[in-house]
């Protein structure tokens, strides 16, 4: 079966979505120092963050990033032709390793782009921890095809 990807003129103003949950593991930390070479001591180094701020070593902001992205692909309907073109991030808590994460999103600005058969959708984004804690926060945007009639 295909799915139905959404055109531009489909998307309302104020539509919200909220993900399921996912879990911070050591090895999500681990993996992603590996791809990205980001071995900086806050996510490697248990002993040393033993006496730090935090307590305990913490994740990349940029895998909480990447996980609400996952996140919201999963729980959203599918836009079409869509393209990432546009993101503004705020890094606001920490994410500690057990964490469950859920992403929450609503679309919040729609415009026409700047070549014909397309628009902009900008989504206002929320990463929230198991306590409902906001650790991060922004806006993307989303080129997305018009439907040609």
């Amino acid at each position: 079966m295909i799915e139905h990807r959404r055109y531009f003129d489909e998307i309302s103003l104020g539509e919200e979505c909220e993900s399921p949950g996912r879990t911070v593991t050591e090895a999500d930390i681990v993996m992603f120092a590996g791809l990205s070479g980001d071995y900086n001591v806050l996510h490697t180094d248990a002993e040393y963050m033993k006496a730090s701020l935090y307590g305990e070593r913490i994740a990349h902001g940029l895998l909480g990033l990447s996980v609400q992205h996952g996140l919201l692909a999963r729980s959203m309907p599918a836009r079409a032709g869509e393209r990432f073109v546009g993101l503004k991030w705020k890094f606001k808590g920490p994410i500690k390793i057990g964490d469950t994460l859920h992403a929450r999103a609503r679309i919040v600005a729609k415009k026409d782009a700047g070549e014909p058969g397309w628009g902009v959708v900008t989504m206002q984004r929320q990463v929230l921890n198991q306590r409902g804690e906001v650790v991060q926060e922004g806006e993307t945007e989303h080129l997305v095809s018009r439907r040609l009639d």
